[in-house]
């Protein structure tokens, strides 16, 4: 074949094009598993931050086993005997585009040093993409006692810093009842006065609303939760 003609360029061409795709395609497989390895060590590192443990990424899987006594699937303000998927596997993107009552919800019961807390995973949108945390409860089901964020693609020195420690630690101590109703946590532009407010991020106002926002939806049904809870008889289980 005269490999100057334009025959044999295209058929160069399309030997080409299917000798990359098969190696693009034969690296992405075989790379898949490390990669939603490294996805499931980092949510659990994400967690564990919540309640204030801290691990590098390759130990997060013995010290998620070690502190997380229960992986329960709420739906309703009720533990799902019979979840669709396991806690951890729950997308929550999917989760909270349905109605609340529809949704079923990861709850994750931890104890550290003989102390035991509730970690409940909540997502939203901030200005630019996705926000996502995990907000973790004091055994009365309304204190918090720490919070993580993280965001897909905030500004820089502004939305973004959600995930930082100078916004994420105002979070400790709050309350997201008052006596039985559920009044959340308001992300306030301004100095923050009650119990139920935090300081938002100068510069960061959308952001700081969506993360309000997304509190006030995603925790409504934990808050029924551990309502049901405080009106349960003293020796029930969970």
């Amino acid at each position: 074949m005269d490999i100057n003609s334009n025959k044999y360029t295209y058929i160069f061409s399309i030997i080409m094009v299917i000798v990359v795709a098969a190696l693009l395609s034969y690296t992405a497989l075989s790379l898949k598993a490390p990669q939603e390895a490294n996805i499931e060590l980092e949510k659990k590192q994400e967690i564990l931050l919540s309640i204030n443990v801290k691990v590098e990424r390759e130990a997060a899987g013995k010290a998620f086993d070690k502190y997380i006594k229960q992986s329960l699937v709420i739906q309703g303000g009720k533990v799902l005997e019979k979840p669709t998927v396991p806690a951890f596997s729950i997308d929550m993107a999917s989760t909270v585009a349905k109605p609340g009552p529809e949704r079923e919800l990861p709850l994750y019961v931890a104890e550290v040093d003989g102390k035991e807390f509730y970690i409940l995973p909540v997502r939203g949108k901030g200005l630019w993409g996705p926000v996502w945390g995990n907000v973790a409860m004091e055994k009365d089901g309304n204190t918090v006692y720490g919070v993580t964020f993280g965001h897909k693609g905030e500004t820089p020195g502004l939305g973004a810093e959600i995930s930082l420690p100078i916004f994420t630690d105002q979070f400790k101590g709050k309350k997201i009842s008052e006596g039985t109703e559920f009044v959340s946590i308001e992300v306030r532009k301004g100095e923050a006065t009650t119990a139920h407010q935090v300081n938002g991020i100068s510069g960061g106002t959308i952001t700081s609303v969506g993360v309000q926002d997304m509190l006030k939806d995603c925790l409504a049904p934990y808050a029924d939760y551990f309502l049901s809870l405080s009106n349960a008889p003293k020796d029930s289980a969970l």
